[in-house]
């Protein structure tokens, strides 16, 4: 299903890029970068809409709808994911020591404390 959806996006892509790229910019005519009267009229010279504007809006509503509906897909699509497919590692205990005898902390001022605090109360 995404497959062709995404092939009908592609050529949607290509023929909108084509389509817009065929029509001639609004003024383009030698008149018109003159003051020709008309460029002045309110749909221009070719009239309310002409069949490369059509085919314009045509190709922008299928793009819109195919882009919608890949979103769709897309996001509803279960099970594919590169995530879901490994496994999630196991959490690690932390190491506890063999030696379970609890150990106070050496509380006793070593010798370069001793050194110092005497230093620090000579001068």
């Amino acid at each position: 299903m995404s497959a062709l959806l995404i092939t009908i996006h592609v050529i949607v892509c290509v023929a909108l890029i084509m389509i817009v790229l065929l029509q001639t910019g609004k003024g383009a005519d030698m008149g018109a970068s003159f003051g020709g009267g008309s460029s002045q009229t309110f749909f221009g010279s070719t009239g309310a809409s002409t069949f490369l504007g059509k085919a314009t809006t045509a190709a922008a509503i299928v793009f819109m709808l195919t882009s919608l509906s890949l979103a769709y897909v897309s996001s509803h699509k279960g099970g594919s994911s590169i995530m879901s497919e490994t496994e999630r590692p196991v959490a690690s205990q932390p190491a506890v020591p063999e030696n379970s005898e609890t150990t106070e902390p050496d509380t006793a001022p070593s010798a370069s404390d001793s050194e110092t605090a005497g230093d620090n109360a000579a001068n």
